[in-house]
């Protein structure tokens, strides 16, 4: 998992530090630091996001605590080491979601930046910036699989959110990628920027390197493209993304709430693929019908039943 590079000589954090701030209120001094590496989406940046109540966020850190729990990060934040053991183990026993962790997910049938049907049972909502290396890592190593496992058997939706922490460069590729997607091509831009790890700030993103990656990607009208990425729809629309993820405490990349759990990092396809067999269980038990309890009889019923058994037979003997 990516984070903005520290200042020096100060201590790194432990694994459960970074891991349970992903869940928890940011403070004032955080914002502050954070906002330093927000891109300039004009007013608003982060620090307006909804904030998740105090039950949201209890629910919020148990499910990253008994992720943290059997997947510790290391001090690099690399987070693609897959954990032991079996499916309970590596996914973590999670409770039931928060329907308003569960609402997040936009569900929008017209939605270019997410793919899979709208309907589907299961939805893991990325947050994600085009110069991460374990965002790579994830869509080089672990995306195609669940595409192909679950995307395309319409177990599970994938819905994108920009999220560029690492400088104007990352917000470059989310402008391009966004504008990418007004002409259909956010899926195919997205294949092209990831499709070999990239220095960060290197010149990669700039304005020249994500036109010729939109060209890869095959989007058509390069005019409308570059008024796109600098249009204020782009502004508001990164601005909405990093309002959610800031909200939520999202301060390092990749991060995912997969129907509503929190998974930290770019594990494992078998780590992803865990969480996503449990939340369609959950979800197919909340879907599922209840059978009605049978009537009983009221008491009046119960009391006559009562009285005709105590007569005697009118035919037996006497």
């Amino acid at each position: 998992m990516s984070q903005p590079a520290r200042k020096p000589g100060k201590p790194g954090k432990t694994a459960a530090s970074r891991t349970a701030a992903a869940s928890k209120p940011r403070t004032a001094a955080a914002s502050k630091s954070s906002a330093k590496s927000r891109p300039s989406t004009g007013d608003g940046g982060g620090g307006g996001g909804r904030k998740l109540s105090l039950s949201l966020l209890v629910v919020a850190l148990v499910g990253v605590l008994a992720l943290a729990a059997v997947s510790l990060l290391s001090d690099s934040d690399s987070s693609d080491s897959a954990p032991s053991g079996s499916g309970n183990e590596a996914a973590g026993e999670q409770p039931e979601p928060d329907a308003e962790l569960l609402a997040l997910a936009r569900r929008d049938k017209s939605d270019p930046y997410a793919r899979g049907a709208a309907d589907a049972p299961v939805v893991m909502i990325e947050y994600s910036d085009f110069q991460c290396p374990f965002c790579g890592k994830f869509a080089r190593d672990t995306k195609p699989s669940l595409v192909r496992k679950y995307v395309d058997e319409g177990v599970l939706r994938i819905e994108w959110r920009q999220f560029p922490i690492f400088g104007k460069e990352s917000e470059n590729a989310a402008r391009a990628s966004w504008a990418a997607g007004r002409q259909g091509k956010f899926w195919q831009f997205h294949d092209v920027a990831f499709g070999e790890e990239r220095k960060k700030n290197s010149g990669a993103f700039s304005r020249d390197g994500v036109e010729q990656m939109a060209k890869e990607a095959g989007v058509e009208d390069l005019a409308k493209f570059a008024e796109d990425m600098k249009s204020a729809d782009a502004t508001a629309a990164l601005r909405e993304d990093m309002n959610e993820g800031y909200g939520l405490g999202v301060s390092s990349t990749p991060a995912f709430l997969v129907n509503g759990t929190p998974v930290l990092g770019a594990q494992s396809a078998e780590y992803f693929e865990q969480t996503v067999e449990r939340a369609r269980k959950q979800a197919e038990r909340a879907d599922a019908p209840t059978t009605p309890p049978a009537d009983e009889p009221d008491s009046d019923e119960r009391d006559s039943d009562e009285r005709d058994a105590d007569e005697p037979d009118a035919g037996g003997a006497p």
